[in-house]
């Protein structure tokens, strides 16, 4: 699946739902996932990884309603940015 596509699909599942709470009540969500992500980052992986996978999907997930909310194509947003390496530099890897 690629970026743009989860993001449709986020779309298609929540847009409606997110776009009423709006912009900033969305990002109140999306920031307390970024918690969630940080929580399981610094406990043990007894489950297999299971909890910081489905963290990181939530997050990303929260990310992309962010973006339909704005009208950004993620996609094409990651592309323009990283696509010639780092925006700085321009290297990959980075040599800044």
């Amino acid at each position: 699946m690629t970026i743009r596509e989860f993001q449709k699909l986020i779309e298609d599942i929540y847009f409606a739902r997110d776009q009423a709470r709006g912009r900033d009540g969305t990002f109140v969500w999306f920031v307390e996932e970024v918690g969630e992500l940080a929580k399981a980052l610094a406990r043990p992986r007894d489950d297999g990884g299971k909890n910081l996978r489905e963290e990181l999907a939530d997050v990303l997930a929260w990310l992309s309603t962010l973006a339909s909310i704005a009208g950004v194509d993620l996609e094409a947003a990651a592309r323009e940015k990283y696509e010639k390496g780092c925006p700085k530099c321009h290297a990959t890897p980075c040599s800044c």
